[in-house]
């Protein structure tokens, strides 16, 4: 018998001080500790003890996409679009380093040990060295933007999603092409491996959300219309159990991650939920906190419980 679970949301807090749309959430190193960044180009820290007491930690000349957190150096990568990386240290809260590096947008990052991984709008991935801050590679498959990233650690494979709707595989080492699925009909905008590397699962401008079977030859497993407008981002919960896909139609979607049933909608008018495009979502493991993040240029906090 399907017995769905019943979920209940409850928003918590709305963080305001972005002037412009917020595009990137990144988990700091303590639990409760997060980061964001938006069009204004101002990169801030997030305490969810303390809402809305925000802390600056840069100011882009640019729109910023894309933030990861170093944890061994304790750094943070800012994408600055049509510009380069900027690298914070967040023990002096200082740039240490800033590296001109493409004239196009920058989508993703994503490291794995030394090698950091960066995806453009002309459709290259960068690879560069975390210590020497030194290019190392270029991964050029494609004229289209690459969109997304994902890294599968066991199997050595990076995912890229680009905006010629093909999903590629490449080694995560050689930097060889293994596969290229043809995924969706636009964009992939977001790809994530589940927490135990058996699926990856792909969002697209199509509004379609996709899983695929990795250890069977990245064969499609399921395919699901999830929204009414572009899958923005795909968030899974820390035990693996649910996910979230967030869209360009305003709202956020709790998912049953091994049957792929919808749990949940989490949208304006039934929790307060944003007023336009909700852009990135942060499942964090600070009591199972939700993060999202939206062009109304707030970051709200929600407490999901699974009954």
């Amino acid at each position: 018998m399907d017995v769905r679970k019943k979920v209940r949301v409850e928003k918590l807090s709305t963080f305001t001080g972005h002037r412009d749309a917020v595009y990137a959430l990144e988990q700091a190193q303590e639990p409760h500790l997060f980061f964001s960044a938006s069009a204004d180009g101002l990169v801030a820290s997030w305490n969810l003890l303390q809402p809305d007491q925000g802390e600056l930690l840069a100011r882009i000349p640019a729109s910023v996409y894309a933030l990861h957190y170093l944890r061994e150096q304790n750094q943070l990568w800012i994408g600055q679009n049509f510009d380069g990386i900027h690298v914070i240290d967040l023990d002096s809260k200082q740039e240490i380093k800033s590296v001109k590096l493409t004239n196009a947008a920058i989508f993703d990052i994503k490291n794995q040990g030394q090698e950091i991984f960066i995806a453009t709008g002309d459709g290259t991935v960068i690879v560069m060295d975390t210590i020497t801050f030194t290019v190392q590679n270029h991964i050029k498959a494609s004229d289209k933007s690459a969109r997304s990233l994902a890294i599968h650690p066991l199997k050595k494979e990076l995912a890229v999603g680009y905006s010629d709707h093909t999903i590629r595989i490449f080694d995560l080492y050689s930097l060889l092409l293994k596969q290229e699925i043809e995924a969706h009909q636009n964009s992939v905008f977001s790809l994530t491996y589940s927490p135990d590397y058996k699926y990856l699962l792909s969002g697209s401008r199509d509004a379609h959300l996709k899983v695929w079977d990795v250890n069977n030859d990245y064969q499609l497993s399921q395919s699901i219309v999830a929204h009414m407008y572009a899958i923005n981002h795909i968030a899974f919960s820390q035990e693996g159990d649910y996910f979230l896909t967030c869209s360009m139609d305003k709202s956020i979607k709790v998912w049953d991650a091994t049957t792929c049933k919808l749990l949940k909608v989490i949208d304006r008018a039934r929790h307060a939920g944003h007023g336009t495009s909700v852009n990135k979502l942060l499942w964090t493991s600070h009591k199972g906190q939700v993060i999202s993040a939206s062009d109304d240029r707030t970051i709200s906090v929600w407490q999901l419980n699974f009954e």
